[in-house]
């Protein structure tokens, strides 16, 4: 049995790398097309082909994230199929190879792409990501992350809450001209504070060419507005440089960890955290459909079909993959307009695939 399963392991694995790496390549060559038309231009002059490749190259890891539980499908129906075009599984069948035991082979190989992924998306793609935003910031005057009003982040702290906008990064990564506006306990503007630049650190901010304008309208007759200018402003905050990135990058880029942290900060604050909690439970099940992908693969195994029939197997496994992709992306934006349950919307996908594949190893595996 161990070298059957060896056997099994090292053929899949190698399909796997291959369907892979040709995703990875068509992924690379369309981000670089897209890159082309940053180069040359006035607010980008010091970014050209060089600094785009490698730019490219630093979302492979993301690219990689996404694609693995499609590449273990393709993978690993390609190998079944194709032991099945030569016979070798049915000689591995009357060797003792069952049902239950091809599936807890695949199973055990699923875990360890489970665990792959995991590692991909929750640490190497974060990292690489960031990185990839720093050197596009080096080379680039102003990048704007998040479209024109930027990220609002609210903080409360006793009876006064804050709201902290921030729309910009500069090339050394800290925030560029946040403005943070303090409100009072019955919701009425006391100041607002603009600074040219702002570097987020544990438990405060370094507030650089402060402006603070404090709003005195107790009376009609005592209305003011009091304007201090301060050179360096150290402004104590819960807010930390991860939740700041997670507001100013794509949610499904950034740690679990950074995600469930965010969550918790948006529900102090009373603010609705339907988005991320849907972005935090599809990045804790999303490696798991691998498991989902070997199960639907292993049915390929059983079936019959001529010489020519292998690519037609390997086109379906192609659009399984495709349509279970495009399944996770619906029910994300779907959840989150219908307010569903966070951690029901993220798990559907994965579930429907699972009913499809135990009910295909169901009848053509043991039925038939």
């Amino acid at each position: 049995m161990k070298t059957i399963r060896r056997l099994i392991y090292v053929e899949v694995v190698k399909a796997v790398a291959f369907v892979a790496i040709g995703f990875l390549s068509l992924f690379f060559f369309f981000d670089f097309v897209d890159e082309l038309q940053a180069i040359g231009k006035p607010e980008s002059l010091n970014y050209g082909a060089a600094q785009a490749l490698l730019y490219v190259a630093m979302l492979i890891p993301s690219h990689l994230y996404e694609l693995l539980p499609i590449a273990v499908l393709i993978g690993t129906i390609f190998v079944m199929a194709r032991l099945a075009q030569s016979s070798e599984f049915t000689i591995l069948r009357t060797s003792g190879l069952g049902p239950w035991r091809a599936l807890r082979a695949l199973l055990i190989l699923g875990l360890g792409f489970v665990v792959l992924t995991f590692a991909v998306g929750d640490y190497l793609a974060p990292l690489s990501d960031r990185t990839a935003q720093l050197l596009k910031l080096r080379y680039q005057d102003i990048y704007s992350l998040v479209g024109n009003t930027g990220a609002w982040l609210k903080e409360r702290q006793g009876e006064n809450s804050f709201a902290v906008n921030v729309a910009t990064m500069d090339r050394d990564g800290s925030l560029k001209e946040p403005r943070i506006f303090e409100f009072d306990g019955k919701g009425f503007i006391a100041s607002q504070v603009t600074a040219a630049s702002a570097r987020a650190q544990g438990g405060h901010w370094t507030l650089v060419d402060v402006e603070r304008q404090e709003y005195h309208t107790r009376g009609p007759d005592d209305a003011r507005v009091v304007t201090t200018r301060i050179p360096v402003v150290e402004w104590p905050t819960s807010l930390t440089p991860e939740m700041v990135s997670v507001a100013l990058l794509r949610p499904d880029r950034m740690r679990t960890l950074d995600l469930f942290n965010y969550i918790r900060h948006l529900e102090a604050n009373g603010q609705t955290a339907q988005r991320y909690e849907i972005e935090f439970w599809r990045k804790v099940f999303y490696p798991l459909s691998c498991l989902v992908m070997v199960v639907l693969a292993l049915p390929f195994a059983y079936l019959h079909f001529r010489q020519s029939g292998i690519t037609t197997y390997v086109f379906v496994g192609v659009m399984i993959g495709i349509s279970f992709f495009l399944l996770n992306n619906v029910f994300g934006y779907l959840g989150n307009l219908g307010n569903w349950l966070p951690w029901m919307t993220a798990a559907a996908p994965g579930l429907i695939y699972s009913v499809m594949s135990l009910a295909a190893f169901t009848w053509l595996v043991l039925r038939r």
